[in-house]
């Protein structure tokens, strides 16, 4: 009887004991990551913790940013993978649109304008389109191919089969519902979910235009438990619904129409939500690590609680040799065929000459300098990359869906500001696409300072070494006496007036990614208007100044500058070499002493000069900035002190100093230089302070006849200051600043304006 007892206990136990090894290792846990932005990034802190601590995950669904991490887990990337990633230069690209230096095209770059909206009409109607998106695509769909080309491919394009089993949600706006993501390019699904509205453009996939999951699934727990239904789900939240609408508030309406509400809680009692502190703005990036830390911090709160329900660990070295075991299966991205979509026969011939690859065979690195090369065209608006894996050839095939730019663009902008410097600007550009790429270009700025006028086209061909012919003419006027700068005193300013119409005929080819030389010939007529004293009535004639000329010039450039005004990375460098030759014709007027009528002189002389401009700590709130400047010319004094000065190129380092008639930083011979303080308060809102010292070899002086002499070498110097809180808007900056001049009359003057100071290049500049 004993026996009996003693036996069936036995039993019990061992059978009890199998079960619950079974059970153990038979136990799923799925982990789900939440959308929520530059918030998300706390999903890294949160795997890592779960790693370190031994937790498994068996599946992982993801929203919009937790797309991304979640993918990237599913790749095989560990944790600290994924934090190291998202420290690089790349990844602060990739979130801001920006790209980097090494791949920036300068050459294809357009001539920067005044433009703060850029509207395209559509080829069959009237529409116009406008922009939907704030940051450049191009760089974060060329990344996102790169990082999943290799994983995708040994899953056979299947989720189920990656190294963790993956699901994300993106969202159907006509439908008005979520799509979840089981199979397919996983670039493209991820790109999908994390697709927010009016940041990043949306994409369209099977015919569907998809945008950011989190529009209508935040949380997607539910597709976790619907697909896998885990034993136990860890759910990583950094996100909530929207408070209700305001009256006042556009932007809360407009959230609440195209966000639904969603479900931040789990489907099962089987489960555990935890919440990482994150108090940042939504799309900052700049200080990722404290968010790490909170993501790592608020899992380990939860982590015994955790280890009481998951009794399954994962074995450290399990996990690694699982990660390199799919790693081996992943193939290398290489391409052995190139498939243009969106463009006719010969349109694709031009892109695939700016693709430039000279073998068949091409990898990732080789293409990546043409992707960029053809992105930056200005003829292409938009350039998608998918790699498909082909297992017959053991080679990737690149599908390259190209929407070419529309054929005609119309831009407007301008600047407002309290002084009266204000103007419009407008332009139109017809482009076409085929052989060679042309664009023919018009535009015109009109204000009290400043007005003008220019037609120009530009011929690119796609040469094994591109280049570009661009010929043009333009009409500037510069009004000095109505822009005066009138601030602390009432003082009546000098009348001048400043006339140029010059045509030039230039051609350029690219130095490496970031430069290019251009060379070119052209003439033209600049008229000056000038009295010789403030004091005149409406009855007095002004001095008349013609200077007809022709001039030749080169110059080597180098630019990637991050912005076309208030710049904080990047550099500029150009020094240029130009000969002019002209005749110079003076007519005096009324209040001029001068009795000789149409007087003439000849002028022949070269022009050097050196600009560079650099920034430094691209990550940092505090970025630094060098500028000199540095002129030598051997142009000879004109016929007057008024004439010389104003035939004389000019220092003008502030945007308020371009806008200005200042005699004291004018010389035929100078250098110059200065230190820029740019301190980052806000995203794209910033303190700048700069500073800057002119030093001509001679200054002009002027004699008792209005007549110019030249001062000791080197016995003045002059300096130039501003201060001002700038606020870089998507459409133009706005800025509020002090500005001074080393000058006897109104040194400080006070400016605000909003919008670009930016004029058509000047007759010899």
């Amino acid at each position: 009887m004993n026996f009996t007892k003693q036996t069936t206990n036995l039993l019990f136990a061992v059978v009890l004991f199998l079960f619950s090894t079974s059970f153990v290792q038979a136990q799923k846990v799925g982990v789900v990551l939440s959308g929520g932005a530059a918030s998300g990034i706390a999903h890294i802190g949160v795997l890592k913790a779960l790693e370190e601590n031994n937790i498994p995950i068996d599946y992982i669904t993801g929203t919009s940013m937790g797309a991304l991490v979640g993918s990237l887990y599913s790749m095989g990337y560990s944790p600290l993978q994924i934090e190291a990633l998202a420290k690089t230069e790349e990844f602060k690209n990739m979130s801001e649109g920006i790209i980097g230096q090494n791949y920036a095209y300068y050459f294809k770059r357009a001539d920067d304008n005044a433009s703060w909206i850029t509207l395209r009409l559509f080829d069959s109607t009237i529409q116009t389109a406008i922009p939907t998106n704030v940051i450049s695509p191009i760089v974060m769909d060329f990344g996102m191919m790169e990082l999943t080309g290799g994983p995708a491919a040994a899953s056979g394009y299947n989720f189920d089969s990656l190294f963790i089993p993956f699901r994300c949600v993106a969202s159907d706006i006509e439908k008005k519902e979520s799509v979840v993501f089981r199979n397919g390019d996983l670039a493209q699904a991820v790109r999908a979910s994390m697709s927010y509205p009016f940041y990043i453009r949306p994409i369209l996939i099977d015919g569907k235009l998809l945008f950011d999951g989190g529009l209508y699934n935040n949380f997607p727990s539910n597709v976790m438990y619907q697909d896998f239904f885990p034993d136990f789900i860890i759910g990583s939240n950094v996100s909530s619904n929207n408070p209700s609408p305001d009256e006042d508030n556009v932007l809360s309406q407009i959230k609440t129409m195209l966000q639904s509400k969603s479900n931040f809680s789990l489907p099962c009692e089987n489960g555990v939500i935890i919440q990482p502190k994150t108090d940042v703005g939504l799309f900052n990036f700049n200080n990722i690590q404290p968010l790490i830390d909170s993501g790592y911090a608020a899992t380990i709160r939860e982590i015994g609680y955790i280890k009481n329900y998951v009794l399954r660990n994962s074995e450290t070295k399990q996990l690694s040799d699982k990660r390199k075991a799919f790693a081996r299966r992943q193939p290398d991205v290489i391409f052995d065929s190139i498939i243009i979509e969106g463009l006719n026969d010969t349109e694709a011939e031009y892109a695939r000459k700016i693709l430039r690859h000279k073998n068949k065979i091409v990898n990732l690195e080789n293409i990546k300098e043409g992707y960029f090369r053809l992105a930056a065209d200005s003829k292409i608006k938009y350039i998608y990359p998918i790699a498909k894996y082909n297992p017959k050839s053991g080679f990737f095939d690149l599908f390259l869906r190209i929407k070419k730019e529309k054929h005609l663009i119309l831009d407007f902008g301008g600047v407002f500001s309290i002084r009266p410097n204000s103007e419009g600007y407008i332009g139109i550009k017809y482009n076409e696409l085929g052989k060679f790429a042309t664009s023919i270009m018009a535009n015109g700025y009109f204000g009290k300072l400043y007005n003008s006028a220019q037609i120009k086209a530009r011929f690119d061909f796609p040469f094994r070494t591109p280049i570009y012919i661009e010929p043009n003419i333009t009409w500037n006027k510069f009004d000095y006496y109505k822009s005066s700068n009138q601030f602390l005193k009432e003082v009546k300013p000098e009348y001048l007036l400043q006339r140029e119409v010059y045509g030039s005929l230039n051609a350029g080819f690219p130095t490496g990614k970031k430069g290019r030389v251009v060379g070119g010939a052209g003439g033209g007529q600049i008229t000056d208007k000038y009295y010789q004293t403030t004091v005149f009535t409406l009855k007095d004639t002004t001095d008349r100044n013609d200077f007809n000329y022709y001039t030749t010039q080169t110059y080597y450039e180098i630019n990637s500058l991050n912005r076309k005004q208030y710049a904080n990375q990047g550099e500029y460098l150009n020094f240029k070499i130009r000969y002019v030759n002209g005749v110079e014709h003076n007519n005096p007027g009324s209040t001029s002493t001068d009795t000789i009528e149409d007087y003439h002189s000849h002028h022949e002389y070269y022009v050097m000069k050196l600009t560079a401009e650099k920034y430094f700590n691209r990550r940092g709130t505090l970025k630094v900035g060098l500028f000199g400047e540095a002129l030598y010319s051997s142009q000879t004094l004109f016929r007057n002190y008024n004439a010389s000065v104003l035939s004389a190129p000019a220092f003008q380092p502030t945007m308020d100093s371009k806008t200005l008639f200042l005699e004291n930083y004018r010389a035929y011979e100078y250098f110059a230089g200065g230190l820029k303080f740019v301190v980052n308060i806000r995203k794209n809102i910033e303190i700048r302070a700069e500073a800057y010292i002119f030093q001509p070899y001679q200054a002009f002086v002027r004699t008792p006849t209005n007549q110019t002499d030249y001062g000791l070498p080197f016995a003045l110097q002059h300096y130039v200051g501003t201060g001002a809180i700038v606020w870089n808007t998507p459409i133009g900056p706005m800025s509020l600043g002090v500005n001074y001049y080393d000058q006897v009359v109104n040194p400080f003057s006070l400016d605000f304006h909003f919008g670009y100071i930016i004029f058509n290049k000047r007759a010899l500049e």
